[in-house]
């Protein structure tokens, strides 16, 4: 990759927020911005039109779609989650895959400590009621949060933010990760999830989609929580069995449930929703929406779209999820930069540069990245436009 001087192409789906699209049309990049998220056929199509792709969580970038486009330069996946997205084939291919880590974590922490107030409360079902002209004034089975335990389950961006605001409600905090995290304000981690889970009133899952976590709330895992707790998901659809959740629930183990996430969702808004918690007693259903406000969506936009720039301006990969991680700086007027993703093994850049000194271009700065599988060479040159095209042809041969 070489700096493009009239922009580059990028298509960016699923309604990506417009200042996404603004903030990289105003440095010169042609965007064009779809509301839906097309099918594997549509998307080998619709690429062979541009450089870079953006996508929310819907958009499967699936093997076909790579291999069938591997002039793509980049891909951003406005969301946190990347698993919708073949990432060692993206890097096979020299194609650098980009997130928004941080940009929703307070949208989907506010939700969770909203929904332990309404399971606590009931408010789901006293609002259907009253909406069904039903007047149910009671305070049996109706709680306050404070001085119970909340259990959190992966203490990442997401579950220590719940951590902070949580103890703001005077709740106890304890939490169980995969690796030794620093507590934030007063909470705990302990050793084991079933330490949480025995000890919670209320339990937080917020862990990533991994081989490692799928299915990790089984029935084994709900028959180990403490009778009459709440479970709250909003991380992936495929860490809690449904059936066993909702047979802990009409039991009675369980007081309620709160899920935002499921192992099948609709792939539009046309699409029936279908779950068997649908009908159950205190258990709160929402489409998928954790980080589904205005301000995160706008975040969310703008920060994937920087991402963007750094990489096609500068070449900087930081953010980026399946490659080395390079931060850049601006490159100078005078020079030209070239960027070279090649397989990781010796040799390699020294043949690199005796094809540039064949050509005669001077080289004014160079830096390599690696990881256990790609090398990421970056490369600053002075020499005539003639010249440096010349040498970008003489390596791809």
């Amino acid at each position: 990759m070489a700096n493009k001087q009239n922009g580059f192409r990028i298509l960016l789906l699923e309604a990506i927020h417009p200042g996404a699209k603004d903030l990289l049309a105003r440095e010169g990049h042609t965007v064009q911005l779809e509301s839906h998220s097309p099918k594997e056929a549509e998307l080998v199509t619709m690429l062979q039109n541009f450089d870079v792709v953006g996508i929310r969580s819907k958009t499967q970038i699936t093997e076909k779609v790579l291999q069938a486009n591997p002039h793509l330069l980049a891909v951003g996946c406005f969301c946190i989650g990347t698993d919708q997205v073949k990432l060692d084939q993206a890097k096979r291919l020299g194609i650098p895959v980009f997130n928004a880590p941080y940009s929703n974590t307070r949208s989907v922490a506010e939700l969770v400590l909203a929904e332990i107030v309404a399971l606590s409360r009931q408010l789901g079902d006293r609002s259907m009621m009253a909406h069904r002209g039903e007047w149910m004034k009671s305070a049996v089975g109706s709680r306050e949060v404070r001085g119970k335990t909340l259990g959190i389950v992966g203490y990442g961006h997401i579950g220590s933010q719940v951590s902070v605001l949580a103890e703001s409600f005077g709740m106890r905090v304890v939490y169980f990760d995969v690796i030794k995290k620093l507590p934030l304000g007063n909470s705990q981690q302990l050793e084991t999830l079933e330490d949480v889970l025995r000890v919670s009133d209320f339990v937080s899952l917020h862990v990533p989609d991994t081989a490692q976590t799928k299915q990790m709330i089984t029935e084994r895992e709900l028959s180990q929580m403490k009778k009459g707790a709440c479970l709250i998901n909003a991380s992936r659809g495929s860490v809690v069995v449904i059936p066993a959740l909702a047979e802990a629930l009409k039991s009675n183990h369980l007081a309620g449930a709160a899920v935002d996430v499921f192992p099948v969702e609709p792939s539009s808004n046309n699409e029936k929703f279908v779950s068997e918690l649908q009908g159950l007693k205190n258990v709160i259903l929402t489409p998928h929406i954790g980080g589904s406000t205005e301000e995160a969506q706008e975040a969310i936009g703008i920060e994937v779209a920087q991402s963007f720039l750094g990489f096609l301006k500068n070449g900087s990969t930081r953010g980026a999820v399946n490659f080395p991680n390079v931060d850049l700086p601006i490159l100078h007027d005078n020079s030209q930069r070239m960027i070279n993703v090649h397989q990781n093994v010796p040799g390699v850049l020294g043949e690199i540069n005796s094809i540039v000194s064949k050509f005669g271009v001077n080289i004014t700065a160079q830096g390599l990245s690696t990881d256990s599988n790609v090398g990421y060479l970056v490369m600053d040159m002075e020499g005539r436009a003639e010249e440096v095209s010349n040498l970008v042809a003489g390596l791809k041969t």
